[in-house]
């Protein structure tokens, strides 16, 4: 996401409007419900985290344990059954 300078896009009557509420600070306008993306659009990081969640279930069926996976992956052992539950099910 980049930001754009207000003066640059919005009309001098609603920029002055919204400064009555916000004034020099930054304000996330939200995306109209039907132009949402899902996350990870954009990036490859969903797909590098279902191939991560995938090689921890194979570590864990080929035996390593949740505390071996929980510090080789820099996670807390809740979130590696988390995984777990996750990607046998899904």
């Amino acid at each position: 996401m980049s930001y754009k300078k207000a003066n640059d896009v919005l009309p001098h009557d609603l920029l002055h409007a919204v400064q009555q509420y916000i004034d020099g600070e930054y304000i996330y306008i939200p995306r109209k419900a039907d132009n949402k993306l899902p996350w990870g659009t954009y990036t490859e990081t969903k797909k590098d985290i279902q191939a991560r969640n995938r090689e921890i279930l194979a570590k864990r069926l080929a035996g390593s344990s949740v505390v071996e996976l929980s510090e080789q992956y820099f996670l807390s052992i809740k979130a590696i059954y988390k995984i777990l539950s996750t990607v046998k099910s899904g």
